[in-house]
């Protein structure tokens, strides 16, 4: 199974509880997620985010309805949270949300470690669509925290092999 890594790091103007307080907040999720994602909650909100909380939801990939679920495998405020895919659209999908204070506010960077189903086929369809269509979905969500948080987005995606 190839796995790639998609990281984002950014520099927002917010103390780091206020930027890790808004994160972990499950409901902001939709706030920061593109529109044509379609993203609904299944898990009835509020959420308490602690270890073992396991979040159901559905998205619209390339106009198909999926389920997603992912449990949250590390909470540790204000500095880091890790959700883990049980179900969804990919063979694995392992994301750290992390913070860390620095001068004139918080660092975040996020580290997404995934695998797409269906072997060959599924590395042809990273190729051609998945991979541009995480970047979009990234970029939008940088865009959502530098409108939020007054920053400028410091994107990079790196892929990296297995």
């Amino acid at each position: 199974m190839k796995i790639y890594t998609l990281q984002q790091r950014q520099v927002v103007q917010a103390p780091v509880e206020e930027v890790f307080d808004f994160f972990s907040d499950p409901e902001n999720l939709g706030r920061i997620t593109p529109r044509w994602l379609g993203f609904q909650f299944l898990t009835p909100l509020p959420l308490e985010m602690r270890n073992g909380t396991v979040i159901d939801y559905a998205i619209h990939l390339l106009g198909l309805p999926r389920r997603w679920t992912t449990l949250i495998t590390t909470f540790d405020p204000p500095h880091e949270f890790v959700d883990l895919q049980l179900r969804g659209p990919y063979a694995f999908w392992h994301h750290t949300h992390r913070f860390r204070e620095v001068p004139g506010g918080t660092e975040m960077t996020d580290s997404v470690r995934y695998a797409m189903p269906y072997g060959p086929i599924g590395r042809i369809a990273h190729a051609l669509v998945v991979r541009h269509q995480l970047g979009l979905i990234f970029r939008h969500r940088a865009s959502a925290i530098t409108e939020k948080f007054g920053c400028r987005p410091d994107l990079t995606t790196e892929e990296v092999a297995p």
